[in-house]
């Protein structure tokens, strides 16, 4: 099992003292989400200032970017990485499509595996010479001259992985995809009794085994050397899965243990606003199904021991600043490794 990183939302000129120490620690990937940043732009120059960590989005949000954009970027960073990046791609909810990023929500799974069979269009015009004939419902590429192509690269084969939490993502993971990353709100009975059973379907729908998909997560981690700091620990969790699980989307995440229920009670809470009610709704029975609580010393063996044999990567659901906290990183690669 690997174990990633994710950067924390920062300015770029941050961004090369992070990629050294990360892969200096040992760190086998670093991801980038799409928050209060774009998740692109800190990759580019991650790959100028690191020479072994993958690189990836965790991820860039689908819809607001056609398919010719992501796979220019995707391109470009590939080549600068020398091979190393892989392309992360989530639909996020209705609400954000529409209110934050102004764009139409409409059939998001269809959508989404057009978006994939697009972008993988346009790359094979790029390196083979492909004609440029994808029409779909969504999405068209019929256009490419020779002005506007960027012409072949070293490490053409970039893995596009997927995101999501309900059965059609997780079935076209499993049939087109090389990676798939598991929502940091889940439980290991959701992994087993639907993730799994859903990718794997997807798999045998495209002819493929187990062994073509990476699945890997961030885990939400409660950690502290002392009793107080672990408590802390635990009341951030304890909003952070409020949060979440006061989407919609996730709510078969909360049903699979019968909480179903209270999916409704936080979607009321957030809609007024009430983060510390949400909270409260995130019972200590709860932080233990979706989260590994443990002193630091004990943090890697407790996340390995938890999805050895479900996922094959994993990171901490905590932003890496090496700082002062860079040897206790340095314990826990060592103790992957």
């Amino acid at each position: 099992m690997k174990l990633d990183t994710v950067f924390a939302p920062t300015s770029l000129a941050d961004v090369p003292a992070l990629a050294r120490a990360a892969d200096e620690i040992g760190f086998a990937g670093l991801w980038t989400a799409e928050t209060s940043h774009d998740p692109y732009l800190p990759l580019a120059l991650a790959a100028e200032h690191s020479e072994r960590l993958d690189l990836g989005t965790s991820i860039a949000v689908a819809f607001p970017r056609s398919p010719l954009v992501h796979a220019q970027i995707a391109w470009d960073l590939a080549a600068q990485s020398r091979g190393r990046f892989i392309l992360g791609l989530g639909t996020q909810v209705k609400g954000h499509n529409e209110r934050r990023f102004g764009i139409a929500w409409e059939a998001p799974g269809p959508r989404l595996r057009e978006l994939i069979l697009c972008i993988r269009a346009i790359w094979d015009c790029w390196q083979n010479g492909a004609k440029p004939r994808f029409e779909g419902t969504h999405y068209r590429f019929t256009l490419m001259t020779p002005f506007f192509n960027p012409g072949p690269i070293a490490h053409p084969r970039i893995p596009i992985w997927i995101a999501g939490v309900n059965t059609y993502m997780l079935e076209l993971a499993g049939e087109l995809c090389e990676g798939f990353h598991v929502h940091p709100f889940h439980s290991l009975r959701y992994l087993r009794e639907a993730l799994l059973p859903e990718v794997e379907r997807g798999l045998a729908r495209g002819g493929r085994t187990r062994s073509d998909i990476v699945l890997a997560t961030s885990a939400f981690v409660i950690a502290g050397d002392t009793d107080e700091e672990i408590a802390r620990a635990k009341e951030a969790v304890r909003l952070q899965l409020a949060f979440y699980a006061s989407t919609r989307t996730y709510a078969r995440v909360l049903a699979t243990h019968g909480w179903g229920d209270t999916s409704a009670r936080l979607n009321e809470k957030a809609a007024k606003g009430d983060w510390a009610g949400m909270a409260n709704e995130i019972t200590d029975a709860m932080l233990d199904v979706y989260a590994v609580t443990a002193r630091w010393d004990e943090v890697a063996a407790r996340v390995r021991a938890r999805y050895e044999g479900l996922l094959d990567r994993v990171a901490l659901y905590l932003p890496f600043r090496p700082g002062d906290d860079a040897e206790r990183w340095r314990r826990i690669v060592r103790a992957f490794a």
